[in-house]
C-alpha cells in the first residue's frame, strides 16, 4: 500500500492507537512519526480553548506558524514534544497537590489524591537465572495513613528455583486521559524502585508461618509468601512509605532508581543540636486493620545517651505506667492468594515516621515485623502474661518494642518503645560531629 494512503489512514487514529501502530514493524514506525499527524494531535490537546470572537493568542499564532514550517523539524519532533508535554503536565498537577504538608508527620497531606491523579500503579519483574523475565501487574492495593501496601498473587508463578532477582517498579501512564480507557496496552513509564536477590529467601529471612504459608522479609519492605509444601511462590507484598513515594515511583528509569536530592544541613550553635525536638508517628497494621496508631511529640536524648554509634531515644518508658499503650485486637498478618487466604499470628506491618525539630521527615520506613517471645519475662503482678519484643533495623537506626500480654483483659500493652538513631545519620542531617 502506498505511504500516502497509509498516512491518510493513520491521521484518523488517536495518540495511543498511533503509538501502538508504530510497534507493528519498522515501516509503520517511521510513518507514524509523521510530523503533520502529531502536530494536529498536539494542537488539539494543548491549544488554548477560546471563543470564536476572541483574538488569537500568541501561542495560537506560534502553533499556526509551526504548522507551516513543520517540514523543517526532524521526523518525530512533534511526537516527542507531545509526549514530553503530557508527562510535564501530569507532573505539574501532582506537584501542586503535594505542596500541602501534614504538620504532624511532615509528609504531603494529599498523597492519596496525588496517587489518583497520576494513575500510578506498581509492577514486579521476576528474572530467571537464564535471563528470561516475567512481568506481573499488582492485583491488590491498600492505602494506609503513611504507606501503601501492594500485593501480587496468581496461579502462573514461575518456578522459584529458576529465579534469581525480583525488580519492583512504579508504572505511570504517559497520557493524562489514562482513566478514559485504562487498558494495559496504553503507553506507560516504568521507574525502578528496588531490586531484591531471591537467593536470600532462606530460613534466616523467615518471620512467620501458618499451616500453609511461610513468609520471608527482604529489605526494604518486601514480604514474600512461600507455599510450605512445594516451596514455591504464593504471593508478594511490597510496603512503600509515603516519603518520596511519588518521586521514587515516577522519576527513575527502567534500570536506575530515583536518586534523592542531596541534603543540606541547617547549622546551629546549640550544644545539643540534633538531639531534641523529634516527633514520632507509628502504626502497626495489616489489610486495613490498625492495631496501633500513635503519635509522640517533643522527644529528645542527650550526649550521655550516645553509645556504640547510636543515640537512644526513649518513647515509652517501662518504668512509667502512664506511658504504656494498649494494642487493638490480637496482632496478625492477613495474606491472600487467588485460591485461598489466611492469617499469620504475631506478624504485622510497621510504619514509622520520625520528624526533626523543623517537622521534616528524618527517618521513615514501612516494613513487615514479627513479635517474638522474650526469654526473660517482665517482673510484675501475677495477671501479667508473656512478654514479647519486636525489633527492626536498617542503616538509619533501630527500633525496639516490648509488649506484655494482659491475661485479665486479653490484650497487649506496649511497655517499652525505644529508637536508636544512627549517629552517622544525625551528623549528616544536622552537620554535627557527635
Amino acid at each position: 500500500m502506498p505511504p500516502e494512503i497509509l498516512l491518510k489512514i493513520f491521521s484518523y487514529l488517536d495518540d495511543v492507537s498511533l503509538l501502538l501502530t508504530g510497534c507493528v514493524n519498522r515501516r509503520f514506525y517511521h510513518l507514524t512519526n509523521d510530523n503533520f499527524i502529531w502536530m494536529r494531535i498536539y494542537s488539539i490537546a494543548f491549544s488554548p480553548k477560546r471563543f470564536n470572537w476572541d483574538v488569537d493568542s500568541v501561542e495560537e499564532t506560534a502553533v499556526s506558524m509551526s504548522i507551516l514550517s513543520v517540514e523543517d523539524k526532524e521526523t518525530g519532533y512533534w511526537k516527542k514534544e507531545y509526549i514530553r508535554k503530557q508527562i510535564a503536565s501530569v507532573k505539574t498537577s501532582v506537584a501542586h497537590v503535594l505542596q500541602y504538608v501534614n504538620p504532624y508527620t511532615g509528609l504531603p497531606a494529599k498523597t492519596k489524591e496525588a496517587l489518583r491523579m497520576s494513575g500510578l500503579g506498581w509492577a514486579i519483574i521476576l528474572k530467571e537465572k537464564s535471563g528470561k523475565e516475567y512481568i506481573m501487574e499488582h492485583v491488590d492495593l491498600s492505602i494506609n495513613d503513611t504507606s501503601v501496601t501492594v500485593g501480587w498473587y496468581g496461579k502462573n508463578w514461575p518456578c522459584l528455583a529458576s529465579l534469581s532477582t525480583l525488580y519492583l517498579y512504579g508504572v505511570t501512564p504517559v497520557f493524562r486521559d489514562w482513566y478514559k480507557n485504562p487498558t494495559q496496552n496504553r503507553p506507560r513509564w516504568r521507574s525502578l524502585i528496588a531490586k531484591y536477590n531471591l537467593s536470600l529467601l532462606t530460613d534466616s529471612a523467615m518471620i512467620g508461618c501458618d499451616r500453609l504459608i511461610r513468609i520471608c522479609c527482604l529489605q526494604p519492605g518486601l514480604l514474600v509468601g512461600l507455599w510450605k509444601k512445594e516451596e514455591e511462590l504464593a504471593f508478594v507484598m511490597a510496603n512503600l512509605h509515603f516519603r518520596h513515594l511519588l518521586e521514587r515511583s515516577t522519576l527513575g528509569s527502567a534500570t536506575i532508581p530515583y536518586e534523592l536530592p542531596p541534603h543540606s544541613p541547617l547549622l546551629n550553635n546549640s550544644p545539643e543540636y540534633g538531639l531534641y525536638g523529634y516527633q514520632l508517628h507509628v502504626d502497626l497494621h495489616s489489610s486495613g486493620i490498625f492495631y496501633l496508631c500513635a503519635a509522640f511529640r517533643n522527644l529528645f536524648t542527650t550526649k550521655g545517651d550516645i553509645e556504640n554509634g547510636y543515640a537512644k531515644l526513649i518513647v515509652i518508658n517501662s518504668k512509667n505506667n502512664s506511658d504504656h499503650l494498649p494494642l487493638v485486637g490480637k496482632i496478625g498478618l492477613f495474606w491472600r492468594t487467588n485460591v485461598v487466604d489466611g492469617y499469620i499470628k504475631s506478624c504485622s506491618i510497621m510504619d514509622l515516621t520520625l520528624s526533626d525539630m523543623r517537622r521534616e521527615p528524618f527517618w521513615c520506613f514501612s516494613s513487615p515485623v514479627c513479635m517474638k517471645l522474650s526469654a526473660a519475662p517482665l517482673d510484675g503482678p501475677h495477671f501479667l502474661g508473656e512478654t514479647y519484643f519486636v525489633d527492626y533495623m536498617d542503616e538509619e537506626g533501630r527500633v525496639h518494642v516490648e509488649m506484655v500480654w494482659i491475661r485479665e483483659t486479653e490484650e497487649y500493652f506496649i511497655v517499652n518503645l525505644v529508637l536508636y538513631l544512627s549517629i552517622a545519620k544525625v551528623n549528616h542531617w544536622f552537620g554535627t560531629k557527635y
